[in-house]
């Protein structure tokens, strides 16, 4: 045992002094734990045209200087105590709230998670079959678009070892024009047409590819960055719009092909995910869903999910003798015509639709 030479007293005072000093240091620490939103009536999900309103909750009572907010994709901060806002117009999908506490000149950040909802339900179309022509029943069908003039097809197929880039014209017969196959270990998604280049996405390999249209000779590729995967892809004849599996659409420079920003597509009830090929549509961007027989009509600038066109008929009309006939995957509009041409994953054919309004059967016009 070690003795100690210091006289009791002293010990004692070193002690206190020691018990004080750490009782002053834990009274004055402050983390960004001590501090969080509490929502009014503990609501996490908000439709546009309700308002957030989430108190700051701050239990250790630390003196606070000022606080900000902000979502995240926002730019702008807002100055207050508490978060409170009208939603309007805003981005769907959850959301980070960014909240920064300021003590003694010091800041506190702390993230906080809401869920914003469209506040109208999907409207429901229906179609009318125009014209009805051949499709080889070979492709797993991922991309699907009209050229410029509305006569030549390009479509995308999937599959190892089977993937290619076609191009075709369907009338006044189906004709093959130009085909090339992908490497064997790469499975092909979704493609579109911008400035006279084709723009070929891949699932899981992480690169697309950028061809000339006409000649189909591989002139460039470009590495995905968050959305990982490649699903589906359109343009508005200035942007790209990517889908990746995810609820996300991404939108990426035409130039350098980088990702700029993201919708989610969202409903009035749920975020919702699994958008495969893409088709830019006046404005909209129409999307099949992986497994599922319908389309989806997506506002571009919320992401909310506006209209569904229930094809699900469609299916029963191509050969159900062939076992490897999916589900409804490939769109391309034909603005001279006004109409949608759909397929499906090894479908022998090509429906010319119009779409109609399911309880009025009146025309859509696009």
């Amino acid at each position: 045992m070690i003795k100690s030479f210091l006289p009791s007293s002293i010990i004692a005072v070193l002690l206190i002094g020691s018990n004080l000093m750490v009782g002053c240091k834990s009274e004055n620490s402050v983390s960004p734990i001590d501090f969080s939103l509490k929502f009014k009536d503990n609501k996490k999900e908000y439709q546009l045209g309700s308002r957030i309103e989430a108190l700051l909750q701050n239990p250790k009572n630390h003196v606070v200087d000022s606080v900000k907010h902000r979502l995240k994709y926002e730019k702008q901060w807002e100055a207050s105590k508490n978060f409170s806002r009208e939603l309007d117009d805003e981005k769907l999908g959850t959301h980070w709230i960014q909240t920064i506490v300021y003590v003694e000149g010091k800041p506190f950040p702390i993230n906080t998670a809401v869920t914003i909802l469209n506040n109208k339900a999907p409207k429901i179309y229906s179609y009318n079959i125009v014209n009805t022509y051949k499709h080889n029943n070979t492709y797993f069908t991922q991309g699907l678009e009209f050229d410029q003039n509305a006569e030549v097809l390009y479509e995308s197929t999937g599959h190892y070892r089977k993937s290619k880039l076609t191009k075709y014209r369907i009338k006044p017969e189906y004709e093959t024009l130009k085909e090339i196959p992908l490497q064997d270990d790469i499975f092909g998604e979704g493609l579109t047409l911008l400035n006279n280049k084709i723009i070929q996405l891949t699932w899981q390999y992480g690169v697309g590819f950028i061809y000339n249209q006409e000649t189909f000779e591989k002139i460039n590729e470009f590495h995905y960055q968050n959305s990982k995967e490649g699903w589906g892809i359109c343009n508005d004849g200035n942007k790209l719009y990517k889908s990746d599996g995810t609820e996300k659409i991404w939108t990426l420079n035409p130039e350098n092909y980088q990702e700029e920003d993201y919708i989610q597509v969202t409903t009035n009830k749920s975020v919702k995910k699994n958008f495969n090929e893409l088709e830019w549509v006046n404005g909209k961007i129409l999307a099949n869903t992986w497994q599922k027989n319908g389309i989806a009509i997506i506002n571009p600038k919320n992401g909310a999910l506006e209209g569904v066109i229930n094809g699900s008929g469609l299916s029963k009309l191509v050969d159900r003798e062939n076992p490897k006939a999916d589900v409804l995957n490939g769109i391309a509009y034909n603005p001279k015509s006004k109409t949608l041409f759909v397929t499906g994953k090894h479908w022998d054919k090509l429906f010319e639709i119009e779409i109609v309004d399911a309880k009025t059967k009146e025309k859509v016009s696009w």
